[in-house]
Formats: structure tokens, sequence, C-alpha cells
């Protein structure tokens, strides 16, 4: 193990090839004593967590628009999931991305999309080696935070992995499939594979140590707790008795998700004949989504890192949505020319899809914190989209949702509208500010987000 800035020994339980990170434990004292400089941290001192979630194809705005302004809103039909967590996030009306319009380059508005989403750049028009876009906001705050935790950053997809090809009318592949970008010209490859999460969250030690603990596991069905078992005995006899539960509870939730990567691994079959699954890659698609999002949690849980991206599809995915009566595809669909029956469609992937992000805000909200508070109020969370409507190709007034109370930096639960058109970017700006990256531009904003 790297012994960098901010990583204590007691955060760990180890093993040969494996370091299973720990939940804060009042035992072992506050996890805020590794957190100093006002980096990445609440106002109380906890870590602070910076995560975005993407959904493509835009939305059916009918059913998405809340009804209402402020605190006094109603959650429109596709958001009937988050009744619960309405105190939790705010909703906002009124972003905009004008790099992802047409301007001079044409066509390829869904590459735009993606490319744009979280850089606030406009993407060179290429479907070569030369693509061109920005750092993407994440990654300006993972190198503010690469000292303080395992990961500087963690990028998971659903989707499979492209960084070259033609994909939309001219563009990358790359600006399509990759939402985290480390530099103007490279995206950091986000990863679909739950097992190669797991191992990249709880391997440990030299690659050879992994390799050989990841082969005995596979070997004989061992759980990674095995391996640290006589360290976590060891630890346990020292803790409270509430902290002796909050581990056995942390181990167990381990535990059930490393079942759930090996249920994956041994009777997954590939729903196209012939077409072979990647292993430890759910087949179903909501079980795939929440398998990666629980290690997302994990991740922020242990302090492994405090920023993630997230895409759920890349936009123009043309996946079909059968296990909720929807059979065509989705991209298709969102052309929907005004039909009811398409309008319909839609709707019921935007609830599909919502559902997703209800399960992963209300695992934020019941995992406890190091200062008592959830991690969902020591989150910030973006969710949204880079278009608007499909049928229009728009990217103004976005579905965007903010989830989290930054520690309470963000007032929650209401509907914002902006009541003027501003760039997405400009909540960024903010977000880095409240991460304690002090600055006052981001692609393409015109200052930090006001207070309203």
């Amino acid at each position: 193990m790297n012994h960098r800035t901010g990583l204590d020994r007691r955060k760990f339980l180890r093993g040969i090839g494996a370091a299973v990170g720990l939940p804060a434990l009042e035992s072992l004292g506050p996890l805020a004593a590794a957190t100093t400089g006002g980096i990445a941290t609440t106002a109380k001192g906890s870590p602070l967590r910076m995560a975005y979630l993407y959904i493509p194809n835009g939305v059916n705005l009918e059913h998405w628009k809340p009804e209402g302004k402020g605190a006094n809103y109603k959650l429109g039909k596709s958001m009937s999931a988050l009744e619960s967590l309405k105190g939790d996030m705010q909703i906002y009306s009124g972003f905009a991305h004008k790099h992802a319009t047409a301007g001079k380059d044409g066509a390829g508005d869904h590459a735009r999309s993606s490319a744009t989403f979280l850089t606030g750049q406009r993407a060179k028009k290429t479907s070569g080696a030369d693509i061109k876009v920005g750092t993407s906001v994440d990654q300006i705050a993972a190198r503010a935070v690469q000292d303080k935790t395992r990961l500087s950053s963690l990028e998971l997809t659903c989707d499979g992995v492209r960084k070259s090809g033609r994909c939309d009318s001219g563009y990358s592949c790359a600006y399509q499939f990759n939402l985290s970008w480390r530099s103007e010209n490279q995206p950091n490859t986000p990863e679909g594979n739950p097992r190669l999460v797991f191992e990249r969250l709880f391997g440990a030690g030299s690659a050879e140590e992994r390799a050989k603990s990841l082969a005995q596991r596979r070997s004989t069905r061992k759980s990674i707790l095995d391996f640290i078992s006589d360290d976590a005995k060891a630890m346990h006899k020292h803790l409270g008795r509430n902290d002796q539960h909050k581990l056995d509870e942390y181990l167990t939730g381990v535990r059930e998700i490393e079942r759930q990567i090996q249920k994956s691994e041994t009777l997954g079959a590939p729903i196209d004949p012939g077409v072979p699954s990647p292993k430890g890659k759910p087949d179903n698609y909501k079980d795939h989504m929440r398998l990666l999002m629980d290690m997302m949690v994990l991740a922020f849980q242990t302090d492994s890192t405090r920023i993630s991206t997230f895409l759920l599809a890349h936009d123009g995915s043309n996946r079909s949505f059968r296990e909720i009566g929807v059979s065509e595809g989705h991209h298709n669909l969102s052309h929907h020319k005004r039909k009811e029956d398409n309008l319909n469609k839609i709707q019921k992937i935007d609830q599909f899809y919502i559902e997703q992000l209800a399960y992963f805000m209300n695992k934020m909200k019941t995992t406890e914190d190091v200062d008592g508070k959830s991690l969902l109020h020591n989150s910030m969370i973006v969710y949204g989209s880079g278009i608007a409507d499909g049928d229009r190709h728009s990217h103004s007034d976005l579905p965007v949702i903010v989830g989290g109370n930054g520690g309470g930096a963000f007032e929650t639960g209401r509907h914002v509208d902006l009541g003027e058109e501003v760039p997405l970017s400009n909540l960024y700006v903010r977000m880095l500010n409240e991460f304690g990256v002090n600055t006052k531009r981001f692609g393409d904003s015109t200052g930090s987000l006001k207070k309203i």
C-alpha cells in the first residue's frame, strides 16, 4: 500500500492481495482528522463527495417538469420514485450547454452532448486520433484530492469501452462513450465489469499478489473477507459494541456484493445466442446499474475515492426496455414526432432511470457518515442529460437534478427555476468552489451559480 497523505493504516483490513477499506468507526477516531486542508471536506470536516450520472437521448419534458417553484412543487409523473427524497435534492430548470448545439459543425448532437456534459467545451469534429474537447469537471476536482484517497476518481459505465472509430456524423466514438476527460484529448476509460471494479476497490499488494488472491478466491469460491479475517478479528476485539455491529453490518454488505458478482459470473447467460457476456456483468440492465451503484456507495463509504462518474448509457443509445414493456429502441423513440405512443414510452424509460437514481440516493441516505450525517448529505450528485428534447435535439433547459446537501452548502427540497438560460458550467464552478478548488471559470461558464 502506498501510504500517501491522508491514508491511515487503521482505515483498512488487510490480507495478502486484499485491502478492505473501513467505514467511519468512532473507536478509531474521526476520519476527518485525515482530511485537513479544506479540500474535499464539508464545513464540519467530513469528506465531501462529488458524483455525476448521465442518461441519454433527453426526456419527455411534459412528465419530467415539476409543477410549481421553490419548496412548494409537485414532482412530475416520471419522478414519482423520488417522492421520499424531495427534501434531499434540487430540480433545476434553465441550464444549457451551448457547445452541444450544431453551430458550424452540423449533425452529431449525441456525440457533442456526451463530450460537452462535464467539460463545457466544444468537441472537435473528427473521427481520427486528433480528438479534442477539454478537461472535465470531475478531473479538475480529482487533481486536488489525489493524495487524500486510494483512487483519485472512479469512472463507471454500463456500456462497452470505445476510444476510437467513427460513431456519430463524423465524430469519434471517444466522445460518446466517455464522460470523464483527464485532458483535452485523453478520456478516462470507464469500467463496466463489476468484478474489475470490486478488485480495484479491494485488491492490494503487488500485481502478482492481487492475481494470486483472485485466482484462489475463484478456484475455492472463497470471499475476499477470508483473506482479511485475521485482521478483522483482531480489530473487532478493540471496538466498542456499536462499532462492532457497524463493522459486521458493513462486511456483510461487502460479501453480498461479492456474491452478486460471483452469481453473474457463474450463472449469467448471454442475451443473444452466441454472444458471450463479460464475466461479472449481469445481463439484466437494472441489476448491472444497481451493482455498480452499490460499489459507488462502498467507495464513498470507505473514502476510497470522493469523485465518481457513471455513464448509464451513451447518448444515442438504442437500447430497448422489454422489462418495462418497451420493445423499441430508446434513440428511435426519442425522435417521437409528438406521437402520443412514442412519448408515453419515453416517459416509461425516464421513470425507469429515475427509479435507479432513487435506489442510489436511498443507499447514500441510509449510510451513516463520520459526522453522524448521511453520505447523501455530504455529497453533490448531478444527474442529467446533455439533451432536453430528443426530437429537437435541444440543449437548453436541460433535465438536471442535484442530489445531496454538499455538507450543508446546498439548499435542498426545491425546484429552482433560473428564469433564464444559464450555462450548466456555472453549476460546476459552484461545485468546484464548494469542493475547495477555488476558480472563477470553467468551460463556457459566465461565473459561479448564484445561491438563490
